[in-house]
C-alpha cells in the first residue's frame, strides 16, 4: 500500500492500490469445484509482529475491495472511507484492515464474467451456484495467506453482516469479535421478494440472452431498475421526502413520461450509473446466495453459538424498513441465549438502510470503543482470543 499524500483528505490513508490473491482449486459447498480463483483485496494500515491486530471489512451487495483511500487517478475514495484511516474508527495506526471483493464478484475477484479456463470464454451462466459461506470460505483462504492465525475483528452492513455471522457462526476460533450492522440471520419473504423482482428485471432484458451478453450489448436496462428498486429500499421515507420532497425539475409538458420528479431523476442517474461498474450476471448470483442464507443452518442460533467466546456488537437504524432491528434483535437475543458476551445499539436514524453508510459518528463512535476494549485483551495481558 502507498502511503504518500495523506493530505489528499482528512486523515486520509492517501493512495492505495488493489492486489489480487489466487489459488487453484476451491471445493464449493454444492460439492462442485472452482479453480483458478482470484480475490482482490486492499490492504491498509500494518501488521503488527504478533499478527493481532487485523480487522476484516466485508462489503455489500454493490460494494468491492476499494474500501478506504484513493486509486491513482481517481477522484472518489473508498466507499467507507469515512471510517477507515489515521484516528477513524478502523484506525489504520492501530490496526492492519483488509477488504475483499467477493467470490462471484465483478471487481477483481472471480466470478460469472471471468474467464472459464475450460472454454476460454466467460463462465456467463456456467459459473456455479455459490454461497454465503462459499464466500467466506474464500476470505479464509485469503487471511490465511496473509499470515494472520485469528482475526481481532470481522466487520460489515448488510450482506456484508451476513458474512460476519457466517464468520461467527463457521470459525468462532478464527475470530476474537465481530460486528454485524443491518442485517438478519435470514432473509425474511419481504426481503426476498425484492431481491426477486431486480432479478426478473435483468433476465426480462432483451439483451440478457439467458446470461450469454458478453461480447455484446449488456442487459443495462434490466440491470438499472433492479438497481433503482434497491435504492427505493436503501432509503426511508422520510429521508426521501427530506431529500426530494415533491419537487420538479422544471415544469415541462405535463404527463409525459419523463423524469418531471426529482426522486424520479435521481433513481434513473443511480441505475445508468451502476450498469458502467457492475456485471448483471453477478448480481443475480449474488442476490441469490443472500436469499438462501441462513446463519444458522437451519437450526436455533442459540444452539449453533453456544460456548464461543466471540466478543459481539451489533448494530441496526430505527428507519431502516429493508432490514429492520428486529431482525438485529434475533441475532443479539440468540447470542446472549447462547451465552456470547453480546452489546447492540439501535441507532435513531432517518436515512433507512443507507445509515451503515452514512451515519458516521455515532457508528464509528460505537466501533471505535468496541474494539478498543476487545483489543484490550491481547494488548494488556497478552492472552490472544482466549
Amino acid at each position: 500500500m502507498n502511503r504518500e499524500n495523506k493530505t489528499i483528505q482528512n486523515n486520509s490513508i492517501g493512495l492505495v492500490k488493489t492486489q489480487a490473491f489466487t489459488f487453484e482449486s476451491f471445493k464449493l459447498e454444492s460439492g462442485e469445484r472452482l479453480g483458478p480463483v482470484t480475490l482482490a483485496f486492499e490492504t491498509y494500515g500494518a501488521l503488527n509482529k504478533e499478527k493481532s491486530n487485523a480487522v476484516l471489512i466485508v462489503h455489500a451487495l454493490s460494494g468491492d475491495a476499494h474500501a478506504a483511500g484513493l486509486h491513482e487517478n481517481e477522484k472518489d475514495p473508498g466507499w467507507w472511507d469515512a471510517f477507515i484511516g489515521p484516528g477513524k474508527a478502523f484506525d489504520t495506526d492501530k490496526y492492519f484492515v483488509i477488504c475483499s471483493n467477493i467470490l462471484g464478484g465483478c471487481k477483481g475477484s472471480t466470478g460469472p464474467s471471468s474467464v472459464n479456463p475450460a472454454t476460454g470464454s466467460p463462465y456467463a451462466l456456467d459459473f456455479p451456484l455459490i454461497t454465503i459461506n462459499d464466500i467466506v470460505n474464500a476470505q479464509k483462504r485469503l487471511i490465511e495467506h496473509l499470515g494472520i492465525e485469528k482475526l481481532l475483528s470481522v466487520v460489515g452492513g448488510s450482506m456484508g453482516g451476513q458474512q460476519v455471522l457466517s464468520w461467527l457462526v463457521n470459525y468462532p476460533n478464527k475470530i476474537f469479535s465481530a460486528i454485524p450492522i443491518a442485517t438478519t440471520i435470514k432473509h425474511s419473504p419481504q426481503q426476498i421478494a425484492f431481491n426477486e423482482v431486480g432479478r426478473q428485471s435483468i433476465m426480462a432484458d432483451a439483451h440478457w440472452k439467458s446470461g450469454n451478453y458478453y461480447g455484446g450489448p449488456a442487459p443495462s436496462k434490466g440491470l438499472a431498475v433492479a438497481r433503482m428498486i434497491g435504492h427505493i429500499t436503501y432509503m426511508s421515507d422520510k429521508s426521501m421526502a427530506e431529500k426530494f420532497g415533491r419537487s420538479k425539475k422544471d415544469a415541462g409538458e405535463p404527463f409525459k413520461f419523463t423524469a418531471d420528479f426529482e426522486v424520479e431523476g435521481y433513481l434513473r442517474y443511480r441505475g445508468d450509473n451502476f450498469v458502467k461498474r457492475f456485471d448483471a450476471n453477478s448480481y443475480l448470483y449474488i442476490t441469490k446466495a443472500m436469499d438462501n442464507f441462513d446463519a444458522s443452518g437451519g437450526k436455533r442460533l442459540e444452539e449453533v453459538l453456544r460456548g464461543s467466546k466471540v466478543k459481539v456488537l451489533a448494530i441496526s437504524f430505527k428507519s431502516d424498513w429493508l432490514y429492520p432491528a428486529y431482525q438485529s434483535k434475533e441475532i443479539v437475543k440468540a447470542c446472549k441465549l447462547a451465552g456470547v458476551e453480546t452489546t447492540y445499539c439501535e441507532i435513531d436514524s432517518t436515512y433507512g438502510h443507507d445509515a451503515f453508510l452514512l451515519e458516521v459518528d455515532e457508528e464509528a463512535h460505537l466501533i471505535r470503543h468496541f474494539l478498543k476494549k476487545v483489543f484490550y485483551a491481547y494488548e494488556v495481558t497478552g492472552n490472544y482470543g482466549e
